[in-house]
């Protein structure tokens, strides 16, 4: 047990609900002090886990608000510890009445990730489960929910549990012979274990190969428009934000600075950017927009290549295909104005361009196409729900434990003494344990849990 936190859990904006969350030594205690049930009863003996309508109190004994308390008693929990909740009326003045009431009667300011961080030092989480409570927090997309409520659930953690437990085994083993080089050990059979390693590698391949989707599925992917001026660029950023985001003119150069908002398009996370012209220009405003326009590309994981199919192609339109299939990233050749008639010069230059796809901003024609397109790109994959590696902290675990089994196999194969085999496969095991939190330092734990939001 440790000292009691308490935070509001519901963000400082006026709403309906409020909720106050309280966690750690005394807590119920504290409760006692600042809610009175209707039906008189002290706060410790409140049946757990049900909904009691009460008062809550200032330090006077004078009502803030009437509420609802929830006592949640050790260890069923989400800290792991004595627990409490507050759901109050959501104004941001009464929410923080009630907190500074509790602060008097003995509780202090829980700080960022504080109550998840609990739950993983009190074994109610491991690491990915935790970390899945912020990617759940601050999901995009439906399918990213999903991936993080099943982490939540635990599924990553069962994909790397049977991994442990055969590092666990081969390490025991060669510690015995290591430790006991006179005895006749028949448990070391090179051949399992060399099979068992083999296996491990397999499945942390199979892990690495998700990185690509999992950093689509939660940060997106970074999108660039680019083209030259007045192709329809911001009427197509515009198309597919759902809402006049940028300016459009008729007047070449109107975009002058990067222009940037999330959207979805064929249930992909874009973090779309519209960009001024591809030219050469002696405007210095506009000069410095296509130096961030060529940034753009360079930051970009995905590159749409906007033009005017109406229009005869210029020197202007060729530069920006060629940037884009120069960039070495996937691009999409987008044949913007396909309402009017298309210009038969245009044609004859795009004909050997692909990826093509041909769209009216204007009207909405064609975006299915592209939806189409960006989906084929970024497909979701065969891998089920939740066993995704998300961010770059656990690829790198995941990626030193593989290379590590990588070098054990080649010990094992190569004849080498057992506390060679030993050394990597230790290493192995502590890079996984750093994935799951059994092995992980406090300053990384720290650093992990400074991302969340308070109350959580």
């Amino acid at each position: 047990m440790s000292d009691l936190i308490a935070a509001i859990a519901t963000g400082q904006s006026r709403c309906a609900i409020g909720i106050i969350r309280l966690s750690g030594d005394d807590c119920f205690a504290v409760c006692d002090r600042v809610f009175r049930a209707n039906s008189g009863k002290a706060f410790p003996v409140l049946p757990p886990r049900s909904m009691v309508l009460g008062s809550l109190l200032d330090q006077n004994g004078n009502a803030i608000d009437h509420a609802l308390a929830v006592r949640f008693p050790a260890p069923h929990s989400y800290t792991g510890e004595d627990c409490a909740e507050f759901h109050c009326h959501g104004s941001p003045v009464v929410l923080r009445e009630v907190l500074l009431s509790l602060f008097r009667a003995g509780a202090r300011q829980a700080t960022a990730g504080e109550f998840t961080k609990r739950a993983f030092l009190n074994g109610q989480l491991d690491l990915t489960e935790a970390e899945a409570v912020i990617d759940l927090i601050d999901a995009e997309t439906a399918a990213a929910a999903r991936n993080a409520a099943a982490q939540l659930d635990g599924a990553l953690r069962r994909v790397l549990e049977p991994l442990q437990e055969t590092l666990l085994d081969v390490a025991a083993r060669f510690y015995a012979v290591v430790d006991y080089p006179d005895e006749d050990i028949e448990d070391v059979r090179p051949e399992e274990i060399a099979a068992a390693l083999s296996k491990s590698m397999e499945l942390l391949d199979n892990l690495l190969g998700t990185c690509r989707r999992g950093r689509v599925l939660k940060s997106g992917v970074r999108t660039a428009i680019i083209g030259r001026p007045n192709a329809g660029k911001s009427s197509l950023f515009n198309a597919l934000a759902g809402f006049e985001r940028v300016i459009v003119t008729d007047i070449p150069g109107t975009t002058r600075d990067t222009v940037e908002e999330a959207i979805l398009c064929g249930g992909v996370l874009l973090r779309l950017t519209d960009t001024a012209g591809l030219r050469e220009t002696s405007d210095a405003v506009e000069r410095l927009g296509v130096e961030r326009s060529r940034r753009a590309v360079e930051d970009a994981d995905l590159i749409f290549v906007v033009e005017d199919g109406s229009a005869v192609p210029t020197s202007e339109d060729t530069d920006a295909v060629r940037v884009a299939a120069e960039s070495g990233k996937p691009w999409i050749f987008v044949q913007n104005k396909c309402d009017l008639p298309v210009n038969a010069s245009f044609v004859e230059w795009a004909g050997a361009i692909t990826p093509t796809v041909r769209v009216s901003a204007k009207t909405g024609e064609g975006l299915d196409a592209l939806e189409s397109a960006v989906r084929e790109l970024f497909p979701d994959g065969d891998s089920a729900p939740g066993t995704l590696l998300t961010d770059e902290r656990q690829e790198a675990a995941a990626r030193r434990a593989r290379d590590a089994i990588a070098r054990a196999y080649d010990a094992l194969q190569s004849g080498f003494t057992p506390d060679a085999v030993l050394t990597d496969a230790e290493e192995a095991l502590d890079a996984v344990g750093e994935l799951t939190g059994r092995t992980v330092k406090e300053e990384l734990v720290s650093h992990i849990f400074s991302r969340f939001c308070v109350g959580k």
